[in-house]
């Protein structure tokens, strides 16, 4: 699509917003319903557009992933929307509040807000801050994925069949399209993807002063304290890291095992998911790595780790040959990188994929030291039933998000805000933090009958009156 087509829509929409004046929560939960139906009544066929795009991709992760998240955000928004969009009062400062003043804040729609998907959840990362944007009262200009051809043309059509393009309407294309399209003077920018692109979004969009939310990834970390049982840690550990085999961008980049323990860390992890994926190669419900391009960054990372030293465990059940795959499809073994060096790409880099660092430590003020010397991640775990530790990991770092005795759960939480800081990102959404982040926050304040300013003698020419007032509101308190 041509910036100009995209200034087009840009202009339908803010139109049609203008025109349209107080969005009601009727309308709003019909824009919601529809969303809802838009990938309820499709999922089957959105799930296997999916494995299309991605050469094979389980159709149970994609419908727990792409069909059953957004279903359940449209569900969440309607239930509450009403109550979000009550005004909220606030106090107002003696002595006026005595005298009848008031005042409230009112979350109203921003008005034209643009999503930048990303491939490894492309339905999710483009629909689910849609469902927030509807909610807000918004309209939205959806840019969907470059590397999800199958799936992206379906969503532009089924958006198209439920939706009016001057309420929410799907543009495809490449980068240029994508970089075109942060530069339009919308009225916010939520952006799914790598840090590097996130710079670019925000230079693009400061021309505008267009505020940003955005969700960036990076190396997130797990600490399995001494006092979790390791066997119950590396199964939890393991169970988050086979959703789209890596590619998720909350999945545990390397984690830190009780030196004395790492061995045993790391045979249950080969022994459980070889239980969960005896076979590769043709096991549909192993998703492949989605082109050729990600499947050798992750080979180098691999080839890079062994030629520097590491110990590399690949879990290969049926020791299978992967030079020779189907067409289109890119699979890649789990692999395991024993206690790598901070020189190898693997820890360089965000692995986003069937890899997995795993660290020895002798004290947990190490692992702690160790995370807050790099880019704060985007989501932090900590396994362990030791109180006083859990609250040390959680005091001295600093993360987009937590889970405890478990990894990336604190997403399916639809209460708590979703997002990063740092480099993992800025800003948050989800239930009603999304909500408010695709809102703005009006300071409304109404005046008492009375003349305050003339009674209280704070007009010039001033006098005694106004002194002794302004001492009397300026003395220091003991507070």
């Amino acid at each position: 699509m041509s910036d100009q087509s995209m200034q087009s829509l840009l202009e339908q929409q803010r139109t049609a917003f203008l025109n349209e004046g107080a969005v009601s929560a009727d309308t709003r939960i019909d824009r919601l319903r529809r969303l809802y139906r838009l990938v309820g009544e499709h999922q089957r066929a959105i799930t296997e557009a999916c494995s299309v795009d991605f050469g094979n991709r389980s159709l149970q992760q994609s419908q727990m992933g792409e069909i059953l998240a957004v279903m359940q955000n449209c569900e969440h928004a309607i239930k509450h929307v009403r109550r979000w969009m009550k005004a909220e009062k606030r106090p107002v400062m003696f002595p006026l509040n005595l005298l009848g003043a008031k005042a409230r804040v009112e979350y109203v729609p921003k008005g034209v807000i643009g999503v930048l998907g990303t491939w490894n959840f492309p339905v999710y990362t483009a629909l689910s801050p849609a469902a927030g944007i509807l909610a807000a009262g918004n309209r939205c200009m959806l840019k969907l994925s470059e590397l999800n051809p199958a799936t992206s043309a379906l969503l532009q059509k089924l958006v198209s069949d439920y939706f009016d393009p001057s309420e929410l309407v799907a543009i495809t294309g490449g980068p240029d399209v994508g970089a075109e399209f942060a530069a339009l003077p919308l009225d916010h920018i939520i952006f799914t993807g790598g840090t590097g692109i996130g710079r670019h979004i925000l230079q693009a969009a400061v021309q505008n002063l267009t505020p940003c939310t955005l969700e960036l990834g990076g190396k997130s970390p797990v600490i399995v304290g001494r006092s979790y049982e390791i066997v119950k840690a590396a199964e939890r550990i393991m169970s988050g890291k086979q959703l789209n085999q890596g590619q998720a961008c909350l999945a545990p980049d390397y984690v830190f095992v009780p030196k004395e323990q790492l061995d045993t860390f790391v045979n249950t992890c080969v022994s459980f998911y070889s239980q969960l994926f005896p076979t590769i190669k043709d096991n549909p419900d192993y998703s492949s790595v989605v082109n050729a391009r990600h499947q050798q960054r992750l080979l180098n990372y691999i080839r890079d780790a062994r030629e520097k030293g590491a110990k590399v465990v690949e879990i290969n059940p049926a020791n299978e040959d992967f030079s020779q795959q189907k067409p289109g499809m890119h699979k890649i073994p789990m692999t395991l990188v024993i206690n790598p060096t901070d020189d190898m790409l693997c820890m360089q880099e965000e692995l986003f994929g069937p890899m997995l660092c795993i660290k020895a430590y002798s004290d947990v003020q190490e692992c702690i030291q160790y995370i807050n010397h790099r880019p704060r991640p985007l989501g932090l775990y900590y396994f362990g039933e030791d109180a006083a530790e859990e609250r040390l990991v959680l005091d001295q770092t600093i993360s987009g998000g937590v889970t405890l005795n478990d990894v990336m759960l604190h997403t399916s939480c639809e209460d708590l805000p979703f997002g990063g800081i740092g480099h993992s990102g800025m800003g948050a959404y989800h239930g009603i933090d999304g909500f408010r982040t695709f809102s703005h926050a009006r300071a409304v304040y109404k005046q008492t009958k009375l003349d305050i300013m003339k009674l209280s003698g704070m007009l010039p020419p001033y006098g005694d009156k106004c002194q002794k007032q302004l001492d009397k509101l300026t003395k220091v308190k003991n507070l």
